[in-house]
């Protein structure tokens, strides 16, 4: 299992992940709300060009962020972050966690990175930096995901991040899916 190098990763302020070629941004309210005011907002509030089609998860996937966020300011860090591609300074996706870590040390973590910058290994490594992040809490033990049912890209970027597929789960909404863990060293 390769994680990223310790000098990959640089901590900007409290909860930013550098990584080689990426920028994740916490999304605080703010940030949420000019998100879901639309893409011209949400450039000038973060100062980087938004890449068409960046979301697929769409605006309720930011707007149950922004509620869990209101309810509560110890959930500040573990929900949306926002993956700007460095050299164009551009928002390419989503990313982050489902929450923070559960009473047994759980947290979940999604990604999506935008059409034109698939394939070229940005969600992997996102990914890699998300659970570095979340590792570097000690109460995380496990990270865990859920992709759809079958072999597609989501499945193959968490099998290069070490991910396990644990579980075939058939959801009333989604059909099949997948649960994979990954255990803290």
């Amino acid at each position: 299992m390769e994680y990223l190098q310790k000098e990959d990763i640089i901590l900007i302020n409290k909860m930013t992940i550098e990584t080689k070629n990426l920028k994740l941004i916490p999304c605080d309210i703010e940030i949420l709300k000019s998100a879901i005011q639309g893409n011209d907002v949400l450039a000038r509030k973060i100062n980087v060009t938004v890449q068409d089609n960046w979301t697929e998860f769409g605006l309720g996937a930011l707007q149950y962020s922004l509620s869990r966020l209101t309810e509560s300011e110890e959930e500040s860090g573990w929900w949306t972050y926002f993956p700007i591609h460095k050299q164009e300074n551009k928002l390419i996706g989503s990313g982050g966690y489902k929450g923070k870590p559960t009473s047994d040390g759980t947290v979940e973590l999604g990604y999506e990175i935008a059409p034109a910058f698939r394939n070229r290994g940005l969600a992997t490594e996102m990914t890699k930096g998300l659970i570095e992040n979340a590792f570097k809490d000690k109460r995380v033990k496990l990270i865990i995901a859920h992709t759809l049912g079958q072999e597609n890209p989501s499945t193959s970027v968490l099998q290069k991040c070490g991910f396990e597929k644990v579980q075939e789960i058939n959801d009333s909404d989604d059909g099949l899916i997948w649960k994979w863990e990954l255990k803290r060293q």
